[in-house]
């Protein structure tokens, strides 16, 4: 059995932030939580009722962190909802919600940074200490889990982490080597890993035909490359396979239009979940990825000249259609 985390980055819009007032939380909420679109609601509420239809588990990384500009009514409603439908709340954080806070930055130094690994060690077990109580003074179960806003972590991070007793970290992308995550695992390290005190579980990857890696993304691979990773993972022998989403994917946030080619790419996913033999959803709360086999490395999926360019393909009609998040 072959455990699928799909986990998902639920986040208010610190780019769409124009001022601390109900009517910007209201419209902020709009864009990136519901994603509520003339077709009708695209972001949570959508996710929730499939996931619930089909039976399937979650992971919801909610960010508390404009609490520091909204108060934590703004987390209670992103929160609330996700606890009802029976799903797992994780923590997530984005610091640049620190700048925007001016004098309500909870740090003694008043330091700013776009990603947590930019603060030093003592700031970084600050920042998650108010993170963690935040959500959970929004409703939520004492979080297990986090994943670093951007996937901007670094070792000092995770030895935070371990200081404050969250067990797992979600913030290593394999795939993503050239970006601002500084977590000193490699591109080859793609399974979960005991490091600096805490459990790493890295975001799952397919082979490219230049020789790197994807990651796996709800808007980076198609249905076709998701399932065909995870029957990967599963005939492999993998234990977990982790799957990356946002709260905000299936529409375009500016136009407040549905993207539907993702739209359908996810709902095609949850439904497939469903129905594949030996595979389970699974998440932190009541059933956390295992620690891989020692010496048995996994590899991804190969790279598929013919998938890669359906990909090519169907990238090309959304970008055409739909335009950027």
């Amino acid at each position: 059995m072959t455990r699928v985390f799909l986990t998902i980055d639920t986040e208010y819009s610190s780019g769409l932030y124009t001022g601390p007032g109900s009517a910007d939380r209201a419209e902020n909420y709009t864009r990136s939580i519901a994603c509520l679109t003339p077709e009708g609601p695209a972001g949570i509420p959508h996710k929730l009722e499939l996931l619930a239809r089909h039976g399937q588990k979650a992971v919801f990384f909610v960010d508390p962190m404009p609490a520091l500009v909204w108060g934590v009514a703004a987390i209670e409603d992103v929160v609330g909802p996700i606890v009802a439908a029976g799903q797992d709340v994780q923590l997530h954080c984005h610091t640049e919600w620190l700048e925007l806070a001016g004098a309500a930055n909870p740090l003694r130094s008043r330091r700013t940074g776009k990603n947590i690994a930019d603060f030093p060690f003592e700031d970084q077990c600050a920042i998650l200490e108010y993170a963690r109580r935040t959500l959970v003074a929004a409703g939520a179960p004492v979080p297990v889990a986090f994943r670093a806003g951007n996937y901007g972590a670094d070792d000092a991070t995770l030895r935070a982490l371990a200081h404050i007793g969250i067990t797992y970290d979600a913030s290593h992308c394999p795939a993503l080597t050239d970006g601002v995550c500084r977590i000193s695992l490699g591109p080859n390290d793609r399974d979960p890993v005991l490091h600096e005190g805490v459990i790493e579980v890295p975001a799952g990857t397919i082979g490219t035909i230049s020789g790197g890696q994807r990651h796996a993304q709800i808007t980076a691979l198609t249905l076709a490359e998701m399932l065909a990773a995870i029957r990967h993972a599963r005939d492999s022998g993998r234990e977990s396979f982790t799957l990356v989403s946002h709260s905000f994917e299936l529409i375009n946030r500016r136009k407040l239009a549905v993207n539907r080619i993702v739209r359908r790419r996810f709902a095609g996913l949850v439904r497939s979940l469903a129905t594949m033999r030996r595979i389970e959803t699974g998440n932190f709360r009541d059933n956390p990825p295992p620690l891989a086999t020692p010496g048995n490395p996994s590899e991804p999926l190969p790279a598929s000249t013919i998938r890669t360019g359906m990909r090519l393909a169907e990238q090309f009609v959304s970008n055409t259609l739909y335009g950027a998040l």
